[in-house]
């Protein structure tokens, strides 16, 4: 755990370090942003472990898309909307996005309802990087060193927790 909370401070700090001061003077800056993430952060746990208990094997991935699309357009339509541009290379990042986003969701669900938990909790160590690298190439900006030390780092965390909490073997008795 925590050589993975190091790889994150290495992440988010870059070449200059962990700056303490700096990261609490950004969050009092933001705090809706930074107050949303946390709480997507908690609901997301919050689903993912719930979700196993009490969908009885139905995946309710539609509906929540369904509710998520609602409530968006709802506020779109609340704050009087705003001009739309409309692009084929706007369209094509739309689909490409959307797609992404559903498939991701359905394989998740399937996975939390009928797939190995804990080959899905390591696998997910390894889903911010991906996004971070695809990221990179579409936007064309490099990845530091810092930030591939500290991938390396939670990488290492990820695997020294699986190694301590895998099922030993049972011993015969003698």
């Amino acid at each position: 755990f925590l050589l993975s909370l190091a790889g994150i401070c290495r992440v988010l700090g870059g070449e200059q370090g962990v700056d303490l001061d700096g990261m609490l003077a950004n969050v009092r800056d933001n705090p809706l942003s930074y107050g949303l993430a946390f709480a997507g952060a908690v609901i997301w746990a919050a689903y993912c472990t719930v979700t196993a208990r009490i969908a009885g094997g139905k995946n309710g991935v539609t509906l929540f898309f369904i509710l998520v699309s609602a409530s968006l357009w709802g506020k779109y339509l609340f704050e009087g909307g705003g001009h739309m541009v409309f692009s084929v290379e706007a369209i094509v990042y739309l689909v490409l996005a959307a797609g992404a986003m559903g498939f991701g969701y359905a394989a998740w669900n399937v996975g939390i309802l009928h797939g190995n938990v804990t080959l899905l909790a390591g696998a997910s160590y390894f889903i911010p990087v991906l996004s971070a690298a695809f990221a990179s190439l579409l936007l064309r900006a490099p990845l530091s060193p810092a930030f591939w030390q500290g991938t390396a780092m939670v990488v290492g965390g990820a695997v020294l927790c699986w190694a301590a909490t895998r099922a030993k073997p049972a011993v015969p008795a003698a």
